[in-house]
């Protein structure tokens, strides 16, 4: 018999859930993907999470009788509402303090239900399978729809009364001025994530539309492509750098569709932070591409049952 995790991961463009095994792995045929987005009703996002979870869960009921959920991993985005499970996720605005919790547990009875920020999750994963395997002093970043991320300080994740410590997207970074959807300026998530940067190309005369066209403008040398994926990215390496001068970190591993707009899009994070100060502590902090697939959020939202004793 296998005991396997549930695994639950809700974003700002899509939920999946799939079965996961006590080594990490995604059992075949489990993976499930549904839409969510900022358009979406909270009717809209209730269906796409249970259709999502129903279909994870009947690869296993298909697979073999005699295996187990044994719990029920939730990694969403942020905000939270405490950790017992609702949900404000700042790019859905139809869920606002959201029982997700409860409705996963509903498709799933009887069995226990963690959840936590995305970021959290995917810090778990690296530790546990990816980039930062070993490491006890480590923040999980994504740069995607949204700018996320999660702390795994001493051995322990960290989320903090809210749920949200670790929350990286909301740091304010230095010399910016863009208005955040939480009502602050200057964040991270504002100025570094994918649609942000897209746009800022687009207010300085680039005519592309996407992540993917502003990655293909810049492989072919148009300038102003190329400065908004450098922009993304130093803002990414002066928060990261902030944090670490706050919390002392040893690795900090990033992933997420817009970490991958260039080859050296990670490589400019790093000599961005490695430039910051005089403070060793601060210029030492490792900055790594995940070492995940784009299964990582839901291994480490899995993580938050197969290595429980680990979550803060």
């Amino acid at each position: 018999m296998t005991d396997y995790a549930l695994a639950v991961d809700l974003g700002g463009t899509k939920v999946e859930a799939a079965i996961v095994d006590p080594t990490g792995s995604v059992l075949p045929g489990s993976r499930h993907r549904r839409p969510s987005g900022q358009a979406a009703t909270s009717d809209d996002l209730a269906r796409s999470v249970t259709e999502a979870v129903q279909d994870a869960v009947g690869a296993l009921v298909d697979a073999t009788r005699h295996d187990r959920v044994v719990g029920i991993g939730i990694g969403s985005a942020g905000p939270l509402v405490g950790s017992d499970g609702r949900v404000s996720p700042l790019n859905l605005p139809a869920w606002r303090g959201y029982p997700l919790g409860d409705l996963v547990a509903s498709l799933v009875p009887d069995v226990p239900v963690v959840t936590r920020i995305d970021g959290i999750a995917i810090t778990l994963a690296e530790t546990w399978v990816g980039a930062a395997q070993g490491e006890h002093n480590v923040m999980g970043m994504v740069v995607s729809t949204g700018v996320g991320g999660g702390l795994l300080l001493d051995g322990r994740t960290h989320g903090g009364p809210s749920g949200n410590a670790g929350h990286i997207g909301h740091v304010q970074v230095a010399g910016h001025d863009d208005q955040c959807a939480c009502g602050a300026r200057g964040c991270l998530e504002a100025v570094a994530s994918g649609p942000r940067t897209v746009a800022w190309a687009r207010r300085n005369g680039w005519a592309g539309d996407s992540g993917e066209q502003l990655a293909e403008s810049a492989r072919g040398g148009d300038p102003i492509a190329r400065a908004a994926i450098e922009r993304s990215a130093t803002a990414v390496g002066q928060a990261i750098a902030s944090t670490s001068a706050l919390l002392d970190l040893d690795v900090v591993a990033i992933g997420g569709g817009f970490s991958h707009v260039a080859d050296d899009y990670i490589d400019i994070v790093a000599r961005t932070v490695a430039g910051h100060s005089d403070f060793g502590f601060v210029t030492s902090t490792r900055v790594v591409a995940s070492g995940l697939s784009g299964e990582g959020p839901l291994i480490g939202a899995a993580a938050l049952i197969h290595h429980r004793e680990q979550v803060g």
